[in-house]
């Protein structure tokens, strides 16, 4: 049987998939592509679902659910599309609960827990840390930040280790990495988690739901939704579910991509799937080696996703605002959870288990992980919590073609030697998806604008007068990896400044206290200072 010609084929149905169908067929309507997909649905590691609640059922998000202001790429899709977003709620008490079954429970009304002086001391100097390194971290070639080799050599881990004074701060941070990368701290590079930070615009935006940051908006009617609008702009005829790729091969003329059941040729292929799934296709001839070993050493985060609806949001009304942030020590299965109640008034709460708590929980029965979830919601919210409508979860290590979820992590080692294979096209295979994006990577957004650099590089390959002087010099660069562009959102020049307020305030809080009781913190803090004003940003990590 003769193979189905094809101008574009693009592997996966996700954002960054849909998204670079988008734009090829916004610029040359002529181009015949097809997007093969291995699941039943579109959207990749987006998914809405409707689950009872108090007005019957209402449709929530399993997947990723979040949007911010300053995510420039989502928020322009989402206006092409007519769909609209509304903000996190974020009003009222917020549960924190680290330091041991037995420590105490606290509550807060700011953005930064409730911590003790000396730990918010503590946390004030680690986060003027990252920042100021953040600020030197080159985005789209990490290899070419100050120290890169040194910053990358080690994990975020031991970063924390030799610069966090206290304990308390050593567990807060662990739970901030399951929150966002649904990994622990030493699971990935140091480097790494900086370009990651860098290419949101600091630290902070990765971890609150105010404004600019990570948490901020979410869409009505779910995040699905993006991936099915674009599905029908492209065509559903265009679309092929159930089709997973096996293998692509390619020659001097054509590219010929292979499913179980059908083969096609093109004469570009974009691969848009998580590096570790990429890494399961079949390629001849084969990659290079450098691309071959960064795909199969980028491992995926662990993340349960579970929604809980109720008759009423309880935890409103009795001042809370749902927001519940949990150590790994506190025996609580969840790190954090949000209010999650929908547009439509339908109460309900969200919450994550990530990295090694997923890890052990997701070996346990639903019914006890369910009753595990509960009883700390009782315990933090109220006797309320437990008498709920509906309980639903996903793991998305058990999502076929997905196996895991937010986003693929690297290793020490990997930026610095292999990073240059992440983006850089294999003959008429190029790369997309969220992990390879310079601008909020491992989101949405991030997956939009890594769909649309893809596409930017086919069509100069096949139809460059489609492209602007821009687009053709970006992809130039991009091939040519010339001088290295920061190319971070401005808002990243916001935070040194806002630490350093923060070291003004909590010094004058904490001095008496310091000096009282801990003479060894104290030392610390001095030392510190006079790092402080005197270090460079080239050698700011070792201080």
């Amino acid at each position: 049987m003769t193979a189905e010609m094809w101008d574009v084929i693009i592997v996966g149905a996700g954002l960054s998939g849909l998204s670079a169908a988008h734009l090829l067929r916004k610029r040359n309507a002529k181009l015949k592509i097809l997007i093969l997909e291995g699941k039943d649905r579109v959207g990749g590691r987006t998914v809405t679902t409707e689950i009872p609640a108090a007005n019957g059922v209402d449709r929530w998000d399993f997947g990723g659910q979040w949007v911010g202001s300053t995510q420039t790429h989502i928020l322009e899709l989402i206006k092409e599309l007519g769909l609209e977003t509304f903000p996190q709620f974020n009003i009222g008490e917020k549960v924190h609960h680290t330091g041991g079954p037995g420590a105490k429970v606290r509550t807060y009304r700011t953005s930064i827990p409730a911590l003790s002086p000396v730990v918010l001391l503590d946390l004030t100097q680690l986060l003027w840390k990252f920042d100021r390194l953040c600020a030197t971290v080159c985005v789209q070639d990490p290899w070419r930040t100050p120290n890169a080799v040194e910053l990358d050599s080690m994990t975020l881990h031991s970063y924390i280790k030799q610069h966090a004074w206290t304990a308390e701060l050593k567990e807060e941070m662990g739970l901030c990495s399951r929150s966002v990368f649904g990994m622990e701290p030493s699971q990935m590079s140091f480097l790494f988690f900086l370009m990651y930070a860098a290419a949101a615009g600091g630290v902070l935006p990765l971890l609150e739901s105010t404004p600019g940051s990570a948490q901020e908006l979410k869409i009505r009617g779910g995040t699905q939704q993006l991936s099915q609008c674009l599905a029908e702009r492209v065509g559903w005829k265009n679309v092929r579910l159930g089709s997973a790729v096996t293998a692509i091969w390619q020659d001097a003329e054509w590219a010929r991509v292979t499913t179980t059941t059908n083969t096609f040729l093109c004469r570009a292929v974009i691969v848009t799937c998580p590096p570790h799934l990429a890494a399961k296709i079949h390629y001849q001839p084969a990659l290079p080696s450098q691309r071959e070993f960064l795909t199969q050493n980028m491992p995926v985060g662990h993340m349960i996703k579970f929604i809980i609806t109720y008759q009423t949001a309880f935890w409103k009304e009795k001042g809370f605002s749902g927001e519940i942030v949990a150590g790994s020590s506190s025996g609580c299965p969840f790190c954090v959870t949000f209010d999650a109640t929908s547009p439509s008034g339908n109460a309900a709460l969200v919450g994550f288990i990530a990295g090694q708590q997923a890890s052990q929980w997701s070996s346990e029965e639903g019914g006890k992980r369910r009753e595990a979830v509960l009883s700390s919601l009782v315990k933090y919210l109220g006797c309320e919590a437990a008498s709920f409508i509906h309980y639903e979860e996903k793991d998305w290590a058990k999502e076929d073609y997905s196996g895991g979820c937010p986003v693929n992590v690297m290793a020490p080692g990997l930026l610095t030697y292999y990073h240059p294979s992440l983006r850089k096209p294999c003959g008429r295979i190029h790369w997309a998806g969220t992990e390879t994006a310079t601008l909020w990577c491992g989101y949405m957004s991030g997956a939009v604008q890594a769909g649309q650099r893809a596409a930017v590089e086919v069509l100069a390959e096949l139809c460059p007068m489609t492209l602007t002087q821009e687009e053709q010099q970006a992809v130039q660069h991009s091939l040519t990896v010339k001088d290295a562009v920061k190319q971070t959102p401005s808002s990243k020049h916001t935070y040194p400044s806002t630490t350093k307020a923060m070291v003004v305030a909590t010094l004058a809080i904490s001095a008496v206290l310091l000096l009282a009781q801990n003479q060894n913190a104290l030392l610390k803090v001095k030392t510190y200072l006079t790092n402080v004003f005197s270090t460079t940003t080239q050698n700011i990590f070792l201080l």
